[in-house]
Protein backbone atom coordinates (compact mmCIF):
# COMPACT_ATOMS: atom_id res chain seq x y z
CA UNK A 1 0.00 0.00 0.00
CA UNK A 2 2.90 2.53 -1.08
CA UNK A 3 0.12 4.61 -2.58
CA UNK A 4 -1.83 5.30 0.71
CA UNK A 5 1.85 5.29 3.08
CA UNK A 6 3.32 7.89 0.92
CA UNK A 7 0.66 10.58 1.39
CA UNK A 8 0.71 10.21 5.27
CA UNK A 9 3.32 13.29 6.42
CA UNK A 10 6.28 12.07 9.56
CA UNK A 11 6.62 15.14 11.95
CA UNK A 12 9.62 13.86 13.92
CA UNK A 13 10.08 14.88 17.47
CA UNK A 14 6.35 15.60 17.93
CA UNK A 15 4.63 15.31 20.68
CA UNK A 16 8.20 14.55 22.34
CA UNK A 17 11.99 14.43 21.07
CA UNK A 18 12.14 11.16 19.83
CA UNK A 19 8.98 10.53 18.30
CA UNK A 20 8.09 10.22 14.96
CA UNK A 21 5.19 11.66 14.65
CA UNK A 22 2.64 9.63 11.72
CA UNK A 23 0.02 12.17 10.63
CA UNK A 24 -2.95 10.95 8.51
CA UNK A 25 -4.40 14.38 8.08
CA UNK A 26 -2.65 14.48 4.80
CA UNK A 27 -4.27 11.45 3.34
CA UNK A 28 -7.31 12.15 4.65
CA UNK A 29 -7.01 15.74 2.50
CA UNK A 30 -6.13 13.68 -0.34
CA UNK A 31 -9.56 12.57 -2.14
CA UNK A 32 -8.10 9.92 -4.06
CA UNK A 33 -5.72 8.89 -0.82
CA UNK A 34 -9.18 8.71 1.51
CA UNK A 35 -10.78 7.01 -1.37
CA UNK A 36 -8.22 4.01 -1.09
CA UNK A 37 -8.47 3.84 2.68
CA UNK A 38 -12.16 3.30 2.61
CA UNK A 39 -12.42 1.15 -0.32
CA UNK A 40 -9.70 -1.02 0.53
CA UNK A 41 -11.35 -1.72 3.79
CA UNK A 42 -14.85 -1.74 2.51
CA UNK A 43 -13.45 -4.34 0.13
CA UNK A 44 -11.79 -6.52 2.76
CA UNK A 45 -15.04 -6.13 5.36
CA UNK A 46 -18.12 -6.80 2.36
CA UNK A 47 -19.85 -9.95 3.70
CA UNK A 48 -18.26 -10.39 6.87
CA UNK A 49 -20.63 -10.63 9.34
CA UNK A 50 -20.01 -7.27 11.60
CA UNK A 51 -23.32 -5.65 13.19
CA UNK A 52 -21.61 -2.23 14.18
CA UNK A 53 -18.52 -0.19 13.58
CA UNK A 54 -16.76 1.56 16.27
CA UNK A 55 -14.54 4.56 15.96
CA UNK A 56 -12.12 5.19 18.66
CA UNK A 57 -11.81 8.65 19.04
CA UNK A 58 -10.60 10.92 17.75
CA UNK A 59 -9.19 10.03 14.14
CA UNK A 60 -11.01 6.40 14.22
CA UNK A 61 -14.63 8.45 14.09
CA UNK A 62 -13.37 9.22 10.49
CA UNK A 63 -12.58 6.23 9.72
CA UNK A 64 -15.13 4.18 11.31
CA UNK A 65 -17.93 6.42 9.97
CA UNK A 66 -16.83 6.44 6.50
CA UNK A 67 -16.62 2.79 6.68
CA UNK A 68 -19.64 2.17 8.33
CA UNK A 69 -21.74 4.32 5.83
CA UNK A 70 -19.93 2.37 2.98
CA UNK A 71 -20.80 -0.74 4.54
CA UNK A 72 -24.46 0.24 5.65
CA UNK A 73 -23.75 -0.74 9.17
CA UNK A 74 -24.58 1.71 12.26
CA UNK A 75 -21.34 3.40 13.88
CA UNK A 76 -20.76 3.64 17.57
CA UNK A 77 -18.07 6.45 19.09
CA UNK A 78 -15.93 5.03 21.66
CA UNK A 79 -14.88 8.51 23.53
CA UNK A 80 -12.94 9.74 26.29
CA UNK A 81 -14.11 10.30 29.98
CA UNK A 82 -16.97 12.62 30.35
CA UNK A 83 -17.89 13.11 26.36
CA UNK A 84 -20.72 10.99 25.94
CA UNK A 85 -24.15 12.14 27.26
CA UNK A 86 -26.12 9.52 28.22
CA UNK A 87 -25.63 6.43 30.62
CA UNK A 88 -22.12 4.92 30.09
CA UNK A 89 -19.69 1.70 30.51
CA UNK A 90 -16.39 2.80 31.56
CA UNK A 91 -12.77 1.35 31.38
CA UNK A 92 -9.81 3.12 33.00
CA UNK A 93 -6.08 2.13 31.51
CA UNK A 94 -2.30 2.00 31.31
CA UNK A 95 -0.47 4.75 29.24
CA UNK A 96 2.84 4.82 28.98
CA UNK A 97 3.20 7.71 31.67
CA UNK A 98 -0.09 7.36 33.66
CA UNK A 99 -3.40 6.36 33.08
CA UNK A 100 -6.17 6.89 30.71
CA UNK A 101 -10.52 6.30 30.96
CA UNK A 102 -12.50 6.10 27.52
CA UNK A 103 -16.30 5.36 27.36
CA UNK A 104 -19.02 4.22 25.54
CA UNK A 105 -22.82 4.21 25.58
CA UNK A 106 -24.68 1.25 27.70
CA UNK A 107 -27.38 0.96 25.13
CA UNK A 108 -24.18 1.13 22.06
CA UNK A 109 -23.74 -2.95 21.93
CA UNK A 110 -26.10 -5.33 22.41
CA UNK A 111 -24.99 -8.90 23.17
CA UNK A 112 -24.31 -10.65 20.56
CA UNK A 113 -23.78 -7.82 18.10
CA UNK A 114 -20.11 -8.33 15.93
CA UNK A 115 -18.07 -5.52 16.20
CA UNK A 116 -15.36 -4.00 13.82
CA UNK A 117 -12.80 -1.65 15.72
CA UNK A 118 -11.26 1.18 12.72
CA UNK A 119 -8.88 3.45 14.27
CA UNK A 120 -5.87 5.18 12.21
CA UNK A 121 -3.01 3.99 13.95
CA UNK A 122 -1.91 1.18 16.34
CA UNK A 123 0.74 1.76 18.27
CA UNK A 124 1.06 0.22 21.81
CA UNK A 125 -2.25 -1.13 21.28
CA UNK A 126 -3.41 -0.01 24.41
CA UNK A 127 -6.82 2.20 23.67
CA UNK A 128 -7.68 -0.57 20.87
CA UNK A 129 -7.23 -3.05 23.96
CA UNK A 130 -9.49 -0.82 26.58
CA UNK A 131 -12.39 -0.27 23.71
CA UNK A 132 -12.18 -3.82 22.83
CA UNK A 133 -12.73 -4.55 27.15
CA UNK A 134 -15.58 -2.15 27.12
CA UNK A 135 -17.62 -4.03 23.87
CA UNK A 136 -17.28 -7.32 25.50
CA UNK A 137 -18.25 -5.90 28.92
CA UNK A 138 -21.59 -4.64 26.70
CA UNK A 139 -21.84 -8.56 25.45
CA UNK A 140 -19.95 -7.84 22.11
CA UNK A 141 -17.65 -10.00 19.98
CA UNK A 142 -14.75 -7.79 18.35
CA UNK A 143 -14.48 -9.45 14.88
CA UNK A 144 -11.43 -7.53 13.74
CA UNK A 145 -9.33 -4.35 14.56
CA UNK A 146 -8.94 -2.04 11.34
CA UNK A 147 -5.83 0.46 11.25
CA UNK A 148 -4.38 2.62 8.66
CA UNK A 149 -0.79 2.28 9.93
CA UNK A 150 0.80 -0.20 12.32
CA UNK A 151 3.97 0.59 14.28
CA UNK A 152 5.16 -3.13 14.77
CA UNK A 153 8.30 -2.01 16.99
CA UNK A 154 5.95 -0.44 19.21
CA UNK A 155 4.52 -3.35 20.13
CA UNK A 156 0.53 -3.02 19.97
CA UNK A 157 0.29 -5.72 17.70
CA UNK A 158 1.88 -8.37 19.78
CA UNK A 159 -0.28 -6.98 22.50
CA UNK A 160 -3.73 -7.83 20.35
CA UNK A 161 -2.34 -10.83 19.22
CA UNK A 162 -1.83 -12.42 22.90
CA UNK A 163 -5.30 -11.43 23.76
CA UNK A 164 -6.54 -12.89 20.66
CA UNK A 165 -7.72 -9.81 18.37
CA UNK A 166 -7.15 -10.13 14.71
CA UNK A 167 -5.84 -7.03 13.08
CA UNK A 168 -6.04 -5.81 9.61
CA UNK A 169 -3.18 -2.63 9.02
CA UNK A 170 -3.24 -1.07 5.17
CA UNK A 171 0.66 -0.33 5.78
CA UNK A 172 3.42 0.18 8.58
CA UNK A 173 5.98 2.08 9.25
CA UNK A 174 8.95 0.56 11.46
CA UNK A 175 11.64 2.11 12.55
CA UNK A 176 11.47 5.31 9.76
Amino acid sequence: MDSIKSKIRTIPHFPKQGIMFRDITTLLKDAQGFRKVIDELVQRYTGVPIDVVVGLEARGFILGGALAHQLGKGFVPIRKKGKLPAEVETHEYELEYGTDTIEIHKDAIKPGDKVLIADDLLATGGTCLAAAALIEKLGGKVVECAFIVDLPEVGGRKKLEEKGYKMFTLCEFEGE
